[in-house]
């Protein structure tokens, strides 16, 4: 990577919010959030930028995956907007926006964050 480069580490909601059933994934991604603060410091002589990108829930095919039927699909979409202060899911445009943010000199001074896209669920 060349110096004065931007790193984006990938992180969940899950590591900030308490979910039922994740505590491990949600250690997992906790861990994101430390590599990154500590990669900010380590990296500082090459002017690497290191931010994670938190994002909430977002419609895409893994929901196909959740093990929820068919049938049940809408009531259990209904109870995770219902959860979002956006009053939504967020799209995969929306993350790619805050991505590209995070790697463009627009965010220049932007370095060891952790930039939760997710509709103000985290707030929530």
């Amino acid at each position: 990577m060349r110096d004065g480069g931007s790193i984006i580490l990938t992180s969940s909601l899950a590591a900030t919010r308490t979910l039922d059933g994740h505590a491990v994934y949600a250690g997992s991604k906790a861990a994101i959030a430390a590599f990154a603060r500590h990669w900010t410091m380590e990296f500082r002589a090459r002017r690497l930028r290191v931010n994670v990108l938190s994002p909430g829930p977002v419609d895409t095919a893994i929901l196909d995956k959740l093990g929820v039927a068919d049938a049940d699909r809408p009531a259990f979409l209904d109870a995770v907007t219902a959860q979002i202060p956006a009053g939504r899911m967020g799209t995969p445009d929306e993350l790619a926006e805050a991505a590209l943010f995070l790697a463009s000199d627009a965010s220049a001074f932007v370095n060891g964050t952790e930039l939760h896209a997710d509709g103000g669920m985290t707030a929530a």
